[in-house]
């Protein structure tokens, strides 16, 4: 493995993480935060990451981000906050990674989707459970616009998924 290879999405990564730990503190309504909009992307990356480089490098990748996303969110978010989000980061992120790997022989969208589904389902119950359980702020109806977002940009980030997996890897074919 390369460490260009690492860098870039490892950056990536921790970007995502702090800037959704940042925008979740942002309520967009009652069923949204500004969050719920940028988190997703980070299954992305870890599904182009795994489906290019194999899931060592994802994993890696997810480890990397976990670490200087939790620093920096530490610095810039509350540390509830960053607590919850490491620990449904890093257990929905690996999730990711092994559903993915069940899946990368079926049809190219199966191991995203799948892997981005059962992830966010995890991430979401961590999440909400860890960072506002306690705190009587009424969070569920927040819990279930997050997984909402997250579903549908599972699904919309099948596309760009495709095009970049078949870009970084030339002759994949319709196995992407």
């Amino acid at each position: 493995m390369h460490l260009r290879q690492l860098i870039l999405p490892a950056l990536a990564m921790a970007a995502i993480v702090l800037v959704s730990n940042v925008l979740v503190q942002f309520p967009l309504n009652a069923w949204l935060t500004w969050g719920a909009f940028s988190y997703p992307v980070a299954y992305f990356v870890t599904d182009v990451c795994n489906r290019v480089a194999g899931p060592q490098l994802a994993r890696r990748v997810a480890w990397i981000g976990f670490a200087v996303g939790l620093i920096f969110s530490a610095l810039f978010a509350p540390v509830r906050i960053a607590i919850a989000s490491g620990t449904a980061f890093i257990v929905s992120q690996l999730l990711d990674v092994a559903v993915f790997n069940q899946l990368r022989q079926k049809s190219w969208w199966k191991a995203p989707l799948w892997g981005s589904v059962s992830a966010s389902v995890i991430d979401t119950a961590i999440f909400f459970s860890l960072a506002f359980a306690g705190t009587g702020f009424s969070w569920i109806h927040l819990a279930v616009g997050d997984l909402g977002v997250k579903l549908f940009m599972a699904v919309a980030l099948l596309p760009p998924y495709r095009v970049l997996v078949n870009r970084l890897t030339p002759g994949v074919g319709g196995n992407a």
